[in-house]
């Protein structure tokens, strides 16, 4: 009689058999694993296919409490609008006892491959985006190393896998514009972000909504994307307002471009509201103290940062999110730099 033997379960891939494949040492693999970088791109990339053809997973390890750590990455922080999203995180990362660590991109949206590798050597309990994100090929290697990311206001259209929290720019764009409008301004200009990224494109959308509602057409030439910071308002707003037909109404995109926007019409001897309407976006403290007072549509930057560090932490801790998605709702405050146009 003939016994036939039970099927012998599949081995999972090992270091030693990831190494004999590629044909490096287990050594070069552990580096890989661990994100050191003195490993050869060329050969780094051979053991990175390999890992992903096998779908090795590495254990995760619990850092010790006064060791964990929290990546907050920013493409660029030289703003009072980076220094919100910090406030937000730090008030979450300080209640569960994990150190913030920031760093930027230099203007970047995506981090470079020796950025990602020191990452993945620190093990950080997670790391937050800001206006930036990852290609899908650094997205495996966080999470074959179980570290979770979040993004806050996506830079770029992101897949429901990834979590993010951001906040209505469309609908903020069209709450901005909408006021405008009904103030009776009928030539409005608009200076977005840059036009690369999402939520600046989301916004000139909104503006061209609001005017597609009231039936007015939009002129292309009063349609700018800046860089969100006060010397693109200050750039645009100087062509925009000594333009023969120049608007008599311009939405920001953002309170530091309708900043740079003030100081060109001062420097054209415009009076804001009586010559001009400036609207901005994001709320910033210093909008409330500028002269005059800015009206502008308030993005809770720091709900948003914190329910993100939030999702991080839980995501950190094997609790499963209840939606990768959250948008938060935008308000438009009324100051004293809108009114009808003179």
């Amino acid at each position: 009689m003939t016994t036939s033997r039970p099927a012998v379960a599949r081995r999972s891939a090992t270091i030693a058999t990831i190494a004999e494949e590629v044909g490096v040492s287990a050594a070069t693999v552990s580096k890989v694993l661990n994100g050191h970088p003195d490993v050869a791109r060329e050969t780094r990339a051979r053991v990175e296919d390999s890992l992903e053809r096998h779908r090795y997973r590495r254990r995760a390890k619990r850092q010790p409490a006064e060791t964990a750590q929290l990546h907050l990455v920013f493409h660029e922080w030289d703003s009072v609008w980076a220094m919100e999203i910090m406030r937000g995180v730090e008030a979450v990362a300080a209640t569960a006892k994990v150190d913030l660590v920031l760093s930027q991109l230099g203007g970047r949206h995506r981090p470079s491959e020796e950025w990602l590798n020191g990452v993945l050597g620190r093990r950080p309990v997670g790391v937050l985006f800001v206006l930036c994100g990852l290609t899908q090929a650094q997205q495996q290697k966080l999470r074959r190393r179980h570290i979770p990311f979040v993004v806050v206001d996506q830079d770029s259209a992101t897949s429901a896998s990834v979590p993010t929290v951001g906040s209505n720019n469309w609908d903020g764009g069209l709450l901005a514009t909408r006021h405008l409008v009904e103030l009776g301004h009928r030539r409005i200009a608009v200076i977005s972000g840059p036009q690369d990224v999402l939520c600046s494109r989301a916004r000139v959308a909104g503006f061209q909504f609001a005017h597609d509602e009231a039936g007015l057409t939009v002129d292309p030439g009063l349609v700018r994307y800046g860089n969100f910071q006060v010397d693109a308002g200050y750039e645009h707003g100087m062509e925009l307002l000594t333009r023969a037909d120049r608007p008599t109404a311009i939405f920001a995109g953002s309170d530091m471009q309708a900043m740079g926007v003030l100081r060109a019409a001062r420097r054209l001897g415009l009076d804001v509201p009586g010559d001009l309407s400036v609207i901005g976006y994001d709320n910033l403290p210093v909008a409330a103290w500028i002269d005059p007072a800015l009206t502008t549509v308030n993005q809770p930057l720091r709900d948003m940062a914190g329910i993100a560090a939030q999702m991080l932490l839980d995501l950190s801790r094997g609790v499963d999110l209840a939606t990768s998605r959250i948008d938060l709702v935008n308000e438009l405050v009324v100051r004293e730099s809108t009114a009808p146009p003179g």
